[in-house]
């Protein structure tokens, strides 16, 4: 796992064109970005959404402690099998899965027994089911995902692209089929695995402006009602 803190790379003479598209889409968010935290609950989720890209790119010591953590409620799921001869030369299917999803944003802070939700809009979770990433899904070796937004639209649009292993599918594809309408997946990503994909951080990659993901947390309920009840009493938990 890279640090959370890596130091940053010397500065550029001549920025490339990937971090002088980051700079003009930041440019664009700033307006949120550069928002109190105080205000978050009077946003609309787009602008929470922009606040948060904003703020892991240009304020992530500052974000830091507040320990934010990204969670994708799933709310439908598509799984493809498609025959990825033609296309990449590999004789085995290439499976997709896709789950749209309704994102939150959760936060701590100091003196409050429990961390704050926000809505941050809807997107999906896309999903390549592999041993490996494909070629044409860019990532740094050890990355799961990227998390990229359409922060043009609202509701907003958050977009999750990545890859599991087929032990992961294997292990949550009951969850995910369940007709239970008690029981949920969430795709949870902890403060500890968000990067922003800019000069300094280059373990991660993705678009312009996106978060790289090291790591994807899964989390099937049964009962949700009753873990809202018992969750107070829980010690809150880190990895």
């Amino acid at each position: 796992m890279p640090p959370a803190y890596p130091s940053t790379s010397p500065v550029e003479s001549e920025p490339s064109l990937h971090e002088r598209q980051r700079r003009e889409l930041l440019e664009l968010l700033a307006p949120a970005g550069c928002r109190p935290v105080a205000e978050l609950s009077g946003m609309s989720d787009a602008e929470r959404c922009r606040w948060l890209f904003w703020n892991l790119h240009e304020n992530l010591d500052e974000l830091r402690p507040m320990e934010p953590t990204l969670m994708a409620r799933v709310t439908s799921m598509q799984f493809t099998v498609v025959d990825g001869l033609a296309l990449s030369g590999d004789p085995e299917p290439e499976k997709r899965l896709d789950l749209a999803c309704q994102w939150s944003l959760e936060l701590s802070y100091p003196g409050y027994p429990e961390s704050l939700t926000y809505a941050i809009g809807d997107g999906w979770a896309n999903l390549v089911v592999a041993a490996s990433p494909p070629a044409y899904l860019t990532l740094a070796e050890g990355q799961r995902a990227y998390l990229d937004a359409d922060h043009n639209t609202y509701p907003n649009q958050l977009y999750l692209e990545g890859w599991v292993t087929d032990g992961v599918w294997q292990e949550m594809r009951r969850h995910l089929t369940n007709p239970n309408p008690t029981c949920r997946t969430d795709v949870v990503l902890l403060d500890n695995v968000l990067f922003p994909v800019k000069s300094g951080f280059d373990f991660v990659l993705g678009p312009p402006a996106a978060i790289g993901v090291m790591n994807l947390e899964f989390r099937a309920f049964s009962h949700p009602t009753e873990r809202r009840k018992s969750r107070r009493g829980e010690p809150h938990r880190r990895s």
